[in-house]
């Protein structure tokens, strides 16, 4: 699959769609964190025009959802 190129404020709508909720911005990041059964996921998400690919694959696999739905509009 082929990885577009997506900001920091573009991963954290699509994180918000899948129920994760911004707790805080500290200087070029944003802290994005959802509640789950056996605790808690907490992605820091770097605020930049261009998230690398290897940056936004870390994401996606750390917020344990499916890169064809993470995707999906």
């Amino acid at each position: 699959m082929k990885l577009p190129v997506l900001s920091g404020e573009e991963v954290c709508k699509i994180l918000k769609k899948f129920g994760f909720e911004e707790i805080r911005r500290k200087g070029s990041h944003i802290v994005m964190q959802k509640k789950i059964e056996k605790g808690t996921i907490t992605i820091p998400v770097p605020n930049h025009k261009e998230i690398k690919k290897g940056t936004l694959k870390s994401i996606i696999r750390q917020s344990k959802i499916p890169p064809e739905k993470f995707f999906r509009d």
